[in-house]
C-alpha cells in the first residue's frame, strides 16, 4: 500500500478526509491508490470485493485534483473515494447482481444514486459483493453470493449480514470510507449492526433506484453505510431527490440540518423494556442494557410503546417473493435460475410465479392497515428505538432460517418485534447505529421515524455517537 497512509486515514470519516486533502496532506490520486491498493489486497479477504475500477477512480482522481488547484469546491464529498453494491449499474462494466446467471451484464449508464456522487466529486473504487439478486425468493445460506459467503471483518467465521454484506465488510475494514447499500426489508440494517456500522435507509422514494435491480418495487430502497451518523446525513443529502427515470420516486430533496430539530427535551422515544431483555440474546442482555441507558440520558422523553399485532413477516414474504418472482420471470422461465447458488433460493423464486393474485392483494390490504397503525405510534414519539438484531452475527454455517436463541423464548410481550418488515412496508427511515458488543463482536440499535423525518433521526445519532465512542472501534487487521 502507498506509504503514508494509516488507520487515520483508512478509518477516516468523510468531513476528515475532505479536510486533508483540500489542505493538501495528500492528493485525491494518492488517496485513491491508497484505498484501491487495500481494497484490492483485502477485499478478497472477506469476499467482498465485486470490481475493482481502479483505472476509472484514478481517472476521477486526476479530475478531482485538477478541481482543488483552482480552488473549485464541491463539498464535503469531494476527492472521497466510496464503493456501491453490486446491484447498481456503473457505464461499461459488469454489474452481476451477485448471481452467476448475469455475470457478464453490462449497462451503458450510471445508477443515478452513483452518478450524483461522482458529480459532487466522490470517487467509486469499486462493487462490492452482495446476496445474489438481493435475495429474491428467500436464501438459507450465507454462500448464497457469487464471490462466496461474506466473511465479517470481526471475525472472518462470522457472516457480515445480508443483503448487503460485500459493503458492510468493505466499511468496517477500513477498505473505503463508505457504501452504498440496498435495503427491502432488513439488508441497510443487519449487515451494519453486525459489522460495526452506521447504516440508514432512507424513507421510500427519498433516493432514486434508476439504474438500480428491482428486487421488490415496492419496496426497495437505497441508503449509506458509514463511519458515523453524520457522514450518512453527508450521503443522503447528495443521493436524494426527485428523478422522473424511477416511477416512484417522491419527489423530494433531502437538506442535512440535524442542528435545526427541534430540543431533545420536546422529543419522545418510544421504546419496549421487552425487546431488550426478552427478545436478545443472553450474551447481549448487559451491551444493549447500557445502550439503552445511554439514549435514555441524551434528556428525550420516553414513551413505553408497542406494535399492533399484525401478520407482518408473512405479510412482507409475500410481497416480496410476488414481487421477486415477477422482476425475475424471464430468469425463471429460461431455466437460468437453476445457476443460483442456494437450492431454496431457486425454489423460492419459482415458487413465487405461483402466488395467486388473491393471495398478493391480500397481503397488500393488510400492509396498508400496518402503513396506517404508524401515525397513531408516531402521535405520541417522534422515534422508535429497538435492537436492529438480537445479537451477535451468526456463524457462516448457520442455517439462516434458524431463529436465534432469545434470552427469554416463551416470552409473549410483543414490544417493537417485527420493527424491521413492519417499517419497511411503511415505507419508513431508519438509523442503525453500533451500541456495543457481545463475545467480541458489534451489536447495533435501529431508530425508525416518520416518513422524510431523517433529520431527527440523524440528530439522536450524532448526539448518541458523541457520548459513545462504539462507532470508533476497529477490528484487529493483520
Amino acid at each position: 500500500m502507498a506509504a503514508g497512509f494509516d488507520d487515520s486515514v483508512f478509518f477516516a470519516t468523510i468531513r476528515e478526509i475532505n479536510t486533508r486533502l483540500i489542505a493538501r496532506e495528500f492528493s485525491c490520486v494518492e488517496l485513491t491508490r491508497a484505498f484501491c491498493d487495500r481494497l484490492e489486497k483485502l477485499g478478497p479477504r472477506y469476499n467482498c470485493l465485486a470490481l475493482s475500477l481502479r483505472e476509472q477512480a484514478v481517472r476521477k482522481a486526476k479530475e478531482v485534483d485538477a478541481d482543488l488547484k483552482k480552488d473549485r469546491r464541491r463539498g464535503p464529498l469531494q476527492g472521497v473515494p466510496f464503493g456501491a453494491k453490486d446491484l447498481l449499474s456503473y457505464a461499461g462494466q459488469p454489474t452481476t447482481w451477485g448471481a452467476a446467471p448475469f455475470a457478464g451484464q453490462v449497462f451503458d449508464s450510471d445508477a443515478a444514486a452513483i452518478a450524483r456522487l461522482s458529480k459532487l466529486g466522490a470517487v467509486l473504487t469499486g462493487k462490492l459483493s452482495m446476496i445474489e439478486l438481493a435475495g429474491a425468493g428467500g436464501y438459507r445460506v450465507a454462500a448464497a453470493s457469487l464471490q462466496g459467503p461474506g466473511l465479517n471483518p470481526w471475525d472472518r467465521s462470522r457472516w457480515s449480514g445480508g443483503s448487503s454484506s460485500g459493503s458492510g465488510s468493505a466499511v468496517a475494514a477500513g477498505l473505503t470510507p463508505f457504501a452504498l447499500g440496498s435495503e427491502t426489508s432488513g439488508s441497510i440494517l443487519a449487515p451494519s449492526a453486525m459489522c460495526n456500522v452506521t447504516g440508514l435507509r432512507p424513507t421510500y422514494g427519498l433516493v432514486s433506484r434508476a439504474g438500480a435491480m428491482a428486487l421488490a418495487w415496492t419496496m426497495d430502497k437505497i441508503g449509506p453505510m458509514c463511519r458515523s451518523a453524520d457522514d450518512c446525513g453527508i450521503v443522503l443529502q447528495a443521493i436524494s431527490g426527485k428523478d422522473a427515470e424511477d416511477p416512484a420516486s417522491a419527489g423530494k430533496s433531502f437538506y442535512y440540518a440535524p442542528q435545526f430539530a427541534r430540543p431533545f427535551a420536546e422529543l419522545t422515544i418510544g421504546y419496549a423494556p421487552t425487546d431488550w431483555t426478552d427478545h436478545v440474546e443472553p450474551s447481549a442482555k448487559a451491551a444493549f442494557a447500557q445502550a439503552l441507558e445511554a439514549f435514555l440520558s441524551i434528556g428525550a422523553k420516553t414513551k413505553v410503546v408497542e406494535l399492533p399485532e399484525f401478520p407482518v413477516e408473512a405479510v412482507a414474504a409475500t410481497i416480496i417473493a410476488a414481487e421477486g418472482s415477477a422482476a425475475f420471470e424471464s430468469l425463471i422461465e429460461s431455466g437460468r435460475v437453476d445457476k443460483l447458488a442456494d437450492a431454496s433460493q431457486i425454489a423460492g423464486l419459482k415458487a413465487g410465479v405461483e402466488i395467486r393474485a388473491v393471495d398478493y392483494l391480500r397481503a397488500m390490504r393488510i400492509r396498508s392497515m400496518i402503513r396506517d397503525a404508524f401515525p397513531a405510534l408516531f402521535a405520541d414519539v417522534d422515534v422508535l428505538l429497538a435492537p436492529a438484531w438480537p445479537g451477535a452475527a451468526p456463524t457462516i454455517s448457520a442455517p439462516l432460517d434458524q431463529p436465534p436463541a432469545l434470552a427469554t423464548p416463551a416470552s409473549k410481550a410483543r414490544g417493537l418485534q417485527d420493527l424491521i418488515p413492519a417499517s419497511n412496508l411503511a415505507g419508513l427511515p431508519a438509523l442503525c447505529l453500533p451500541c456495543g458488543f457481545a463475545d467480541g463482536l458489534p451489536l447495533g440499535v435501529q431508530l425508525v421515524s416518520r416518513p422524510f423525518n431523517e433529520n431527527t433521526l440523524l440528530r439522536f445519532g450524532t448526539e448518541f455517537q458523541s457520548r459513545t465512542d462504539w462507532h470508533k472501534k476497529r477490528p484487529a487487521i493483520s
